[in-house]
């Protein structure tokens, strides 16, 4: 045997001791990614959820509940000028913006033919006295006759048959001379309309006032009738007492009252607030649905999709400024105000139910216990008796922050206006609620939530596109 033959070579086995290390070493790195994720999936999984919110504290401060409503202004007395009579417009001294006074000539109508009808009838008077006395002096020669055939047939000196003629005579005589009385009356009463009706082609200013619109001209024809409005042709107006009226939904009318001051925004006038009193409310409803020619064929149709409004009139008090009819006008009316009591801003005010679930998640689980109930599909009726269990289980409430959590906290809530809203009981003065942001506080946020305050955006410069 051959003894080099045998011994082992130097660094035969080196390349097999670097394989095992680096099996080694792979199997290590394996192991500590798998170590990672896991720790990292941990403490994701257990990781505190941080909410960015904005703050505001409770203050002491008068709260005013409003009603806002939009409509139009106008004059509070506007009379609509209407002619009683047909025929041609010959003069209408007064442009839309004049001023008339009471009494003065603002309309009159061809009279031509009304002033025949007049001379007519004037003739037909005399023509009915004139057969008036004719009757007279039938009755009286009728009478003389009656008188002398008496005496003679009391000495039985006439026929019975002639004096029944004489009576009859008397009689006929008397009854013609009635007709004839009536006839002059009537006469007289149709000469009485027609001085009426040509009295009525000349139309008088019925007021102090403006003339706010003319709707015609000289020369135009229009129509009337004694029975129906005519042909309108202008409006007279007390420009210096104006009004807004306004429509006001039938849930918010029970709040207003006559004499409630209101503050009027009018889009002429985009700077500047103007002061209101209500003086009338109205007592029947306004329905605003399907107008026009097809709207009778929609009525029942449509009659769920009506808004019912109530027209409701402010007297704007400030009168320094003349106003046009017609102009867009927004009022809040100011139907409460109770004064220092603790708001906050309305946003925080919301509703949980049991757990501090929301509206939704209330709704979704009162569906699906009823649905476990019945043992099959909701019903209509049955998914209405589980939103009415989920409202009545509701309670507004908002959430105080305290250091790095929030509390929700119930609340008896008052009136509010634009930006607050009173808390009667549950948050007192000073107490840091939470006011932002709209999902946070409506959806995100539970008792005991963590939270970090957001800070403020930057405001955007001016000169910024």
């Amino acid at each position: 045997m051959n003894p080099a033959a045998s011994a082992p070579v130097p660094g035969a086995s080196l390349p097999k001791k670097k394989s095992k290390l680096k099996k080694r070493l792979l199997i290590g790195a394996v192991v500590l990614v798998a170590v990672l994720v896991g720790v990292s999936w941990y403490k994701s999984k257990h990781k505190v959820k941080d909410y960015a919110v904005t703050t505001e504290k409770a203050v002491v401060r008068t709260v005013t509940q409003t009603v806002t409503a939009t409509g139009k202004i106008q004059p509070e007395i506007e009379v609509k000028i209407s002619p009683e009579v047909y025929g041609e417009i010959t003069q209408m001294p007064f442009r839309e913006g004049a001023h008339v006074k009471k009494g003065e000539l603002i309309v009159k109508i061809k009279p031509d033919l009304y002033q025949a009808q007049v001379d007519q009838q004037t003739a037909a008077v005399a023509s009915a006295r004139a057969a008036a006395t004719t009757a007279q002096a039938k009755v009286e020669k009728a009478q003389s006759d009656m008188k002398q055939y008496e005496d003679l047939y009391r000495r039985k000196l006439v026929s019975d048959a002639d004096y029944i003629t004489y009576k009859t005579n008397l009689d006929a005589a008397r009854a013609e001379h009635q007709s004839a009385l009536s006839n002059v009356e009537q006469a007289e009463g149709l000469l009485s309309q027609a001085r009426d009706a040509l009295s009525k082609t000349v139309i008088y200013a019925p007021m102090d006032g403006t003339v706010s619109s003319r709707t015609s001209e000289v020369g135009e024809r229009v129509v009337a009738t004694g029975q129906f409005t005519g042909t309108e042709i202008m409006r007279v107006a007390d420009l210096g007492s104006m009004e807004v009226q306004v429509d006001v939904n039938e849930n918010d009318v029970p709040n207003v009252k006559v004499g409630d001051h209101a503050l009027i925004s009018i889009d002429a006038y985009p700077d500047r607030k103007f002061n209101g009193i209500v003086r009338e409310i109205g007592s029947s409803a306004k329905n605003s649905g399907a107008s026009g020619s097809g709207a009778s064929t929609q009525a029942s149709a449509s009659s769920t999709q009506e808004v019912t409004n109530f027209l409701v009139k402010i007297r704007v008090a400030d009168r320094d400024v003349q106003l046009k009819p017609g102009m867009s006008a927004t009022a809040d009316i100011e139907t409460k105000t109770v004064p220092n009591v603790v708001v906050v801003p309305i946003q925080s005010v919301t509703v949980r139910g049991e757990g501090g679930l929301t509206a939704d998640a209330m709704q979704k689980k009162e569906a699906k216990q009823s649905q476990e109930r019945s043992g099959n599909e909701l019903s209509v009726e049955s998914e209405k008796d589980a939103a009415r269990r989920a409202h009545e289980t509701l309670q507004r409430v908002v959430f105080i922050r305290t250091d790095k959590t929030v509390k929700m906290q119930p609340v008896e809530t008052g009136i509010a206006d634009n930006t607050w809203i009173e808390i009667k009981s549950g948050v007192k003065a000073g107490d840091e609620v939470v006011s932002g942001t709209y999902a946070a506080i409506s959806r995100k946020l539970k008792d005991g939530a963590v939270v970090h305050i957001e800070p403020p955006k930057p405001e955007k410069d001016d000169d910024e596109n």
